[in-house]
């Protein structure tokens, strides 16, 4: 039967037609009807003829244009200025089209790795998926949209790539990138303590030095330099530069810090740099600038805050952040917080979850302020909390602390409708004793000690951080000496506080300054207890055994880093790893000390201590934790503790190395 159905079934409806007519002609005239019929079998034969002739010219013409077609598509796709290779799971080519050669020079065999040719052309990563990706060989810049093709023989398939020379766009994109500026802020962070007590004629040799020495650094990067105060300047510069000053890791901080007049202060400097991105606005610009130069002073300055691509970056923080030797600042806020507490019906305290002596001493002064003056007061303790239980008990049977405490769990009670919140001895929203409480209240007053990190409490309606302190009970001391001149520390009040700051320096020996023995004397006038503080810290046999064992599995590693593990399975690991790590650093040579520890729910936590050379807390930052320069830590989650030692080890080494060649160069005068 003809393909052409619809001409023959025509065909067929008009001959049946006159084949029903003949019948007809027959029952009135035989002869007529028998010549119909002649010319009906000869118009039927005809038709049928012409029929298969009219499919013979369309067979003809489809195969024309098939063929016409197919060599329409292979020369598309063999003169193509796009690459077109097929390749296998194992990145060797199947098949390629011509333009690859040209490309090359010469013809790949079938069976050759991609990756000969183009070493960092991804395959396996990225196979099975419909997508696109560039990458650089040499000079060039190429990008591949890949398509995975399903094959019957071979169960991984194999993938297509349409490969594209997109290097002169691509270089116009990173040269434009490049020259995007860069805007920065430079303070000097010690300004007032280099220039006391010295000179006239010292003060403008050491003002003049910091000048030439800023002024060579942005000229030798092509940057602009502006000083704006006596302690400010501003500077512009392309991203291009930035690069070139993060390669060197900003070693201008290490030029400055080597000047220092007849008082002996170095000079340290304190950077807020943001680049622009595709999306930021010169509005947006001048916020993230300030906000990186206020994160550098709060994290204790003798650093630099750079945010490129939405990631915050920190480098320096090796000197020690400067004391203050004014309390203007406390008596400031003092008067502030005076203000607020009277303005609000309840006030509520909480510092880090697994509460130490700092933290609960800190809550402790708060807590007598709000009481002071008559308000409704809590403090929320964490549901880990076996470092201050000692203390806890205590206050159990003293009637004037009934119901001061108060389980995180049990925030949800709190129906305070004006109530103002006290974080102490932290800032990091994710490490309070309960963060669903940040929520919740409006009013948000931050106090800590430790150098600011990148996260932290939003919107807060008054932070007072100081990294020169010993600890957050000292800075609660002193507002309290400014806070009331009738406020009267009870003896439990003022034991509190006065461990917390016990703790923090380790009995009087680190991080210690003129404030920190003001405010222990004024704790001593007020009735703390130093028997009570001895008792509270005195650990049971299970304890200094544990200590024992974590001494014997200490590792000593060159640059002066020792490092130890506690074993598994002790009660409150955190505080003894504490210990430990303050008892290594009393061995000849060690200038860093880290402890291991486990956790509950498969929790690694890093306890590291320093004598004041090294940064720990750049180091801890590294695990996402934080602290200060000379005591700092972090905690792991789902982490093997092998794993993390051996990174941690890792990390402080090269630290070591570099803050080391770093000090060498500044005493060569290189």
């Amino acid at each position: 039967m003809p393909r052409n159905m619809s001409a023959w079934l025509d065909i067929c409806i008009h001959m049946v037609i006159m084949g029903g007519l003949l019948l007809v002609l027959l029952h009135y005239n035989i002869y007529i009807a028998l010549i119909g019929l002649l010319i009906w079998v000869t118009l039927f034969f005809y038709a049928k003829e012409r029929c298969q002739d009219r499919q013979r010219a369309l067979d003809y013409y489809y195969k024309n244009i098939i063929q016409n077609i197919n060599e329409l598509s292979n020369y598309a796709i063999e003169q193509l200025p796009t690459v077109i290779l097929i390749v296998d799971y194992d990145a060797r080519i199947r098949w390629y089209n011509k333009e690859l050669s040209k490309w090359l020079g010469f013809k790949p065999e079938i069976g050759t790795s991609i990756k000969e040719f183009w070493p960092r052309a991804i395959v396996t990563p990225i196979w099975g998926k419909d997508s696109e990706y560039i990458f650089a060989y040499k000079d060039k810049f190429y990008r591949a949209k890949h398509r995975p093709v399903a094959t019957s023989d071979d169960v991984q398939g194999l993938m297509v790539f349409y490969v594209t020379d997109v290097s002169e766009f691509e270089k116009l994109k990173r040269r434009s990138t490049m020259e995007k500026p860069v805007l920065s802020y430079i303070q000097i962070d010690n300004y007032d303590e280099v220039l006391q007590g010295i000179s006239e004629a010292q003060r403008t040799t050491i003002i003049v030095e910091v000048n030439r020495l800023l002024d060579e650094w942005i000229l030798s990067i092509g940057g602009f330099l502006r000083r704006i105060s006596e302690d400010l300047y501003v500077a512009i510069m392309e991203r291009r530069a930035l690069d070139r000053v993060l390669a060197d890791k900003f070693d201008i901080l290490d030029k400055v810090r080597a000047i220092h007049g007849a008082n002996k202060f170095p000079v340290t400097l304190s950077i807020g740099v943001a680049a622009v991105s595709d999306d930021t606005t010169i509005a947006q610009l001048g916020e993230q600038v300030t906000a990186g130069l206020d994160l550098a002073l709060g994290r204790g300055g003798d650093q630099v805050a750079v945010q490129v691509d939405g990631k915050m970056q920190f480098y320096g923080g090796k000197a020690k952040a400067v004391e203050k030797h004014t309390r203007v600042k406390a008596r400031v806020v003092a008067h502030a917080l005076h203000e607020i507490i009277d303005n609000s019906d309840s006030v509520l305290i909480m510092g880090h979850h697994n509460e130490d002596f700092d933290c609960l001493g800190s809550s402790m002064g708060i807590a007598k302020m709000a009481r002071h003056m008559n308000k409704d007061v809590h403090i929320i303790l964490s549901d880990m909390n076996e470092g201050i239980d000692k203390f806890t008990d205590l206050l159990k049977d003293d009637e004037s602390y009934q119901d001061l405490f108060m389980s995180s769990s049990d925030v949800g009670t709190i129906t305070a409708l004006n109530p103002v919140l006290f974080i102490v001895d932290t800032h990091i929203p994710h490490l309070v004793a309960a963060p669903s409480l940040l929520d919740r209240v409006s009013q948000v007053i931050v106090i800590d000690h430790h150098r600011r990190s990148e996260q932290f409490i939003e919107s807060p309606l008054l932070v007072y951080i100081e990294p020169a302190s010993s600890s957050t009970s000292e800075l609660i001391t002193e507002l309290l000496m400014y806070f009331s001149e009738d406020l009267v520390l009870t003896r439990m009040d003022a034991t509190a506080l006065y461990s917390g700051i016990v703790v923090d320096t380790k009995n009087f020996a680190v991080q210690t300054g003129v404030r920190t023995f003001d405010a222990a004397a004024y704790l001593r006038r007020s009735g703390a207890d130093p028997v009570m503080v001895r008792h509270l810290f005195r650990t049971d046999y299970e304890t200094n055994l544990a200590k024992a064992r974590s001494l014997c599995s200490s590792e000593f590693v060159k640059g002066g880093l020792i490092v130890a593990s506690c074993p598994a399975g002790i009660s409150n690991a955190q505080v003894i790893a504490a210990q430990i790590a303050d008892s290594l650093l009393r061995i000849e040579d060690v200038r860093m000390s880290m402890v291991l520890f486990h956790l509950e729910d498969g929790i690694v936590g890093i306890s590291a201590r320093s004598t004041g050379e090294i940064n720990v807390q750049v180091i801890m930052e590294e695990f996402g934790g934080g602290g200060h320069q000379n005591v700092a830590g972090a905690q792991i989650k789902h982490a093997d503790i092998e794993e993390i030692r051996r990174k941690a080890i890792e990390l402080s080494v090269q630290y070591i190395e570099e803050s080391d060649k770093s000090e060498s160069n500044i005493t060569t005068g290189h």
